[in-house]
């Protein structure tokens, strides 16, 4: 223990400005491990050069980065680790573009007032037929379900003439925390032949026949999507529909007409659907 380049673990911490605490936590984590530990005492140093990673781990956790995912960043050169900062402050901010949308619908509903304004409109739909997958599940896993059930049925739509119309999800009942739908996955087909031929080869999804009509819709953003304020949607839709003299025919509907991945929170990604007649 003669190596003047190596602190103690109190001079190292008042160096990188950590805790010992924080060092000790980083050290069984594996992101900063101690030049030298005593065998009998247990005690750490380190080396005057590990105070620029330790700083760094500091900094990442002030933006509360996930210490498992600043494990991965800090073994990156600095490059391919920098990509890595700006691809997690993306999540970051879709996830805080969601929460806002959530609070602002939480505190209407908590306050009574109704301040999201939606603009309401109708289209006609031609019959079409459309592949389906459906699946009674609980709304914290729909985020997972939907772009898996589409993603399979979008790839199976390839082998039955293409997609014909962009994709779309039924609820058929209620989907929350206490309730379950189902919901039903579907993308429209433009083989009906080919379909039924795929159908009885793979027997992984039901085709059916989507009855020509009309439907009542408002456009959300990708933020708005997020459950539970996307019931602020369908209920602004249910209000125009009454007041309007229309009547409601079939189950609510969320129709993806744009690239989700692509989307920032912002974006226009979805209609939220009734059929009326």
């Amino acid at each position: 223990m003669h190596d003047v380049c190596l602190l103690t673990i109190g001079a190292f911490a008042a160096r990188a400005r950590l805790s010992q605490k924080a060092l000790r936590l980083y050290d069984r984590l594996g992101l900063l491990t101690p030049a030298y530990v005593d065998a009998v005492t247990g005690y750490r140093w380190y080396r005057t050069e590990q105070v620029d990673r330790a700083r760094l781990v500091a900094l990442l956790r002030q933006i509360d980065m996930p210490l498992a995912r600043i494990a991965d960043v800090v073994e990156l050169p600095g490059p391919q680790a920098a990509q890595a900062l700006t691809a997690y402050w993306a999540e970051v901010e879709e996830r805080r573009a969601v929460q806002g949308a959530v609070v602002a619908h939480l505190r209407d509903r908590l306050s009574g007032r109704r301040q999201t304004m939606y603009e309401i409109r109708t289209v006609d739909v031609a019959e079409q037929a459309v592949l389906t997958e459906r699946r009674s599940l609980p709304a914290d896993e729909l985020p997972r379900w939907i772009p898996a059930a589409l993603g399979r049925l979008e790839r199976a739509a390839v082998e039955c003439g293409g997609v014909a119309g962009p994709p779309y999800v039924v609820y058929h009942a209620e989907v929350g925390p206490d309730s379950d739908g189902p919901a039903e996955a579907c993308v429209p087909v433009a083989d009906v032949r080919a379909a039924q031929l795929w159908i009885e080869k793979h027997r992984t999804a039901v085709l059916r026949v989507e009855p020509a009509g009309r439907l009542a819709y408002t456009r959300v953003t990708k933020a708005q999507v997020a459950y539970p304020q996307i019931g602020s949607a369908f209920d602004a839709v249910e209000r125009w529909t009454a007041r309007e003299g229309l009547t409601i025919t079939g189950p609510c509907r969320e129709v993806y007409f744009a690239d989700w991945d692509a989307a920032s929170a912002t974006d226009e990604v979805c209609d939220v659907a009734f059929p009326v007649a």
